[in-house]
């Protein structure tokens, strides 16, 4: 049995792009510097911990919210693999100007919760609303390459951000060395991340711009080839925005429930499990970004496979790689980070099959998005899962804790990816046994 999966695997892994490999090895870099930074950050103590978990996830929630600007421009440059030229620059520049304009209108409301705020992290949002708007810059230039399908402009943005925070971190520890953990601790590890990150963001955009500059000229592009406008479709990007805030509060709400019923301490330990089993995501993700482009193709035949391929190929590598991470766990957190993190370890066992189920939902996520147009089917998929872990949290946490948290979070994406196979496979027009016949969806 073990054989046929494991042929089954190398089928699917040869019907993948090659890019894929080079964005797993990205991913790996992006994986071990994420992994400094939670170490470092960890030693600090569950208490500071869990106010960089929390302080992170607020950043998220901006980031995702106009990350439809990206996106967007990710499904033009896809329209123009299939034959369709357009203006990469004008295009590039008018949703940087969006980015800029929308994160200062969110540096505003930051600024007001920083206001009223008196205790961690919120009290530090101060912080986040001096970058949001370089912020929302890698999110929305590097949907140009994503469109193209070119990975390594891609991936050097998304290793450079957590190489220059891990830098900036690597410093403030030794600063703090010997110091008492309180308040100042954290203002120190929070200034690392945002100025880190912020500076990545903006050489980014510079590097963006100069880019589609010369891609335009070697297709001999003018200005008056057509460009599309990221206005015309605001409902588009609106939408796409909400749908991944939802997705994002499915991954990170439980972080919430747990510091309301247990403080900042219990989010400190469940959130490195929650950084650990979401490293079983790490191919999936690889995979899909590496897909994007073809997976976003106007022929449904093509998209289909393409989408069906990287599921398969995704389930089975997280479900063969989940016993392993639980194994290494058991024996890495308290030895790395300290004993407390040892409580780390039965939430992670709990959030591991949900976690390994949901690896697909990347990939028919970006079908329903660049292929069908259709983001809010994305958002559907991720609210029943929110609904559903954040209703069975509000029962389990309270009396469970982290473990409550990790149960709940474990049902609710196995029900919305069972939903979500349902609606890819009434969409693209495929049976179900699609999913693991490849004769059926071979071009």
């Amino acid at each position: 049995m073990s054989i046929q999966v494991l042929r089954a695997l190398k089928n699917a892994w040869a019907s993948v792009p090659r890019a894929a490999l080079g964005n797993l090895v990205a991913k790996l870099l992006i994986v071990a510097l994420g992994l400094g930074i939670t170490v470092l950050v960890a030693r600090q103590g569950p208490r500071v911990q869990g106010a960089f978990a929390l302080f992170v996830a607020v950043e998220s929630v901006l980031l995702t919210l106009f990350s439809g600007l990206g996106l967007w421009l990710a499904r033009q440059m896809s329209r123009q693999q299939a034959g369709q030229a357009v203006h990469a620059r004008l295009m590039l520049r008018s949703v940087l100007r969006a980015a800029l304009g929308l994160g200062l209108l969110a540096s505003g409301v930051l600024l007001a919760v920083s206001w009223w705020a008196d205790k961690m992290p919120y009290a530090q949002l101060w912080l986040l609303a001096l970058a949001a708007p370089f912020l929302l810059l890698v999110p929305t230039a590097t949907g140009l390459w994503l469109g193209q399908g070119r990975m390594w402009p891609l991936n050097a943005a998304q290793v450079a951000a957590p190489a220059s925070v891990l830098s900036g971190l690597a410093v403030a520890w030794w600063f703090s060395q010997g110091a008492e953990r309180h308040t100042s601790t954290v203002l120190v590890v929070l200034m690392a991340w945002v100025s880190g990150k912020s500076l990545v963001a903006v050489l980014t955009a510079i590097y963006a711009l100069n880019d589609a500059d010369r891609r335009d000229e070697a297709l001999a592009i003018t200005t008056d080839a057509p460009s599309a406008v990221w206005w015309n479709d605001w409902r588009f990007v609106a939408t796409i925005g909400v749908t991944n805030v939802i997705s994002l509060l499915n991954y990170r709400a439980s972080l919430f429930l747990v510091e309301r019923f247990h403080g900042l301490g219990a989010v400190g330990t469940y959130s490195v499990a929650v950084t650990v089993a979401e490293l079983l995501w790490l191919l999936s993700q690889s995979v899909t970004v590496s897909a994007y482009s073809r997976i976003g193709n106007p022929d449904v035949r093509i998209a289909s496979s393409m989408t069906v391929q990287a599921v398969r190929i995704n389930v089975l590598a997280t479900v063969l790689a989940a016993p392993i991470l639980l194994v290494l766990a058991t024996w890495a957190l308290p030895e790395v980070m300290g004993p407390a993190y040892a409580e780390s370890v039965a939430p992670l066992a709990a959030l591991l099959p949900g976690v390994a189920a949901y690896a697909a939902a990347s990939s028919l996520s970006a079908f329903y998005t660049n292929h069908l147009g259709r983001p809010h089917l994305s958002g559907a998929i991720a609210g029943l899962s929110l609904v559903v872990s954040f209703g069975l949290g509000w029962v389990l946490v309270p009396s469970l804790g982290a473990l409550g948290a990790g149960v709940s979070s474990s049902i609710g994406y196995i029900v919305a990816i069972i939903v979500a196979y349902a609606v890819f496979l009434r969409q693209a027009r495929l049976p179900v046994k699609a999913l693991w016949t490849p004769a059926l969806t071979r071009l």
